[in-house]
């Protein structure tokens, strides 16, 4: 009778624990080397969070619990009324007038001035003479201040003795009234706005331009592409990116004008006009908070700006998008149909000669 013996079992007692080295201890400096390399990045950006926790986060969570409170800047919070700053301001017709306006100033700001950027950046991305000295000239208006602006602009558009009335009656053209009347006073503020910040946004476009590669320029050329042509065909979709960020940029200080109507006429006895004409929202938002004493329905509007501001600029984001995926799919057709035509002409040269497509292909390849 033979007996089974089982195979010996590894030792995993102390002689295996000898056996495997040691391992050595990190010392103090390692340990701190490798707590700089986990935390180092986060301390480094931290100061950004702190601050924007501190002068951002903070004011417009404060703002949106001032908004539901009759909140008076004499007396202080009241009691807790909820919406109703709300539903007030949206039945109030100055809020819609304010709105109104501040839509007109915009598009009369933003379209014209954006359209001439894009020309400015154009021009000065050309092999010009004293480039530094133009691309300089340009940024002097954004140096000057807000205020300065709106005081040499309102006397310029005056309606008695202004400079832009007298050119006007030397052609025997009616002076316009261009503190008085909606759309003339919209366009004067969008003038002072165009003024300040073409040449600003215009040096941004440039350095998305000056970033495209020359190359293609230079194949486009040879393929006998013009000036116009490559510029709408390769210099506007290369500088999208940077189109986006300028669009937004100008809706939201478009929407958040103030300086400008609030200088534009100061002898006036209501803010905005003598019948609000020209009172944008954030210039509302100033007179119900300052004049009025009231900061709740002050911050009612401030946050319905601020909801307006990001619907703007979600739809500008959506529409880049779309347009960026119809020119994907507009570029994907037309290299399609030129690859159909290529095989049609393959094909039809093939049968012509008798030699396999294959064969026409390689040849028109080494030719």
């Amino acid at each position: 009778m033979t007996t089974m013996t089982s195979p010996p079992r590894p030792d995993t007692g102390p002689a295996k624990k000898r056996s495997e080295p040691n391992k050595a201890k990190l010392t103090r400096r390692q340990r701190l080397s490798r707590l700089d390399v986990k935390a180092s990045p986060y301390l480094y950006i931290a100061p950004f969070f702190v601050l924007f926790a501190l002068i951002g986060l903070f004011p417009l969570i404060y703002t949106f619990v001032v908004s539901l409170n009759d909140w008076d800047i004499l007396s202080g919070p009241g009691e807790w009324i909820g919406l109703d700053n709300y539903v007030a301001e949206l039945n109030d017709p100055y809020f819609w007038n304010s709105l109104f306006n501040t839509m007109s100033i915009f598009l009369l700001s933003a379209i014209p001035q954006l359209v001439a950027a894009v020309f400015i950046a154009a021009v000065l991305d050309q092999n010009l003479r004293a480039k530094t000295f133009w691309r300089m000239s340009i940024l002097i208006p954004y140096i000057v201040t807000p205020v300065a602006v709106a005081i040499i602009f309102s006397s310029a558009f005056g309606e008695k003795y202004g400079l832009i009335n007298n050119i006007l009656t030397s052609f025997n053209i009616e002076p316009v009234m261009w503190k008085s009347e909606v759309f003339a006073s919209h366009f004067a503020i969008a003038s002072m706005v165009n003024w300040r910040w073409t040449g600003y946004n215009a040096l941004i476009l440039l350095a998305a331009m000056q970033a495209v590669p020359r190359d293609i320029y230079e194949s486009a050329a040879l393929d006998g592409a013009g000036a116009v042509r490559r510029f709408f065909s390769m210099t506007l979709p290369s500088i999208r990116p940077t189109m986006i960020f300028v669009i937004i940029t100008a809706t939201i200080g478009g929407l958040q004008i103030f300086t400008e109507p609030k200088l534009f006429n100061p002898t006036s006895a209501n803010l905005g006009g003598a019948h609000r004409e020209y009172q944008t929202t954030v210039l509302y938002l100033w007179d119900m908070a300052f004049n009025r004493g009231d900061f709740g329905k002050a911050s009612a509007i401030a946050w319905l700006l601020f909801i307006i501001i990001v619907g703007i600029g979600l739809l500008n984001f959506a529409i880049s998008r779309k347009i960026a995926s119809t020119e994907v799919k507009v570029i994907s057709k037309r290299r399609a149909k030129k690859l159909a035509r290529y095989r049609a002409t393959t094909a039809a040269s093939a049968s012509t000669t008798g030699a396999p497509a294959a064969t026409v292909v390689d040849e028109e390849k080494r030719s």
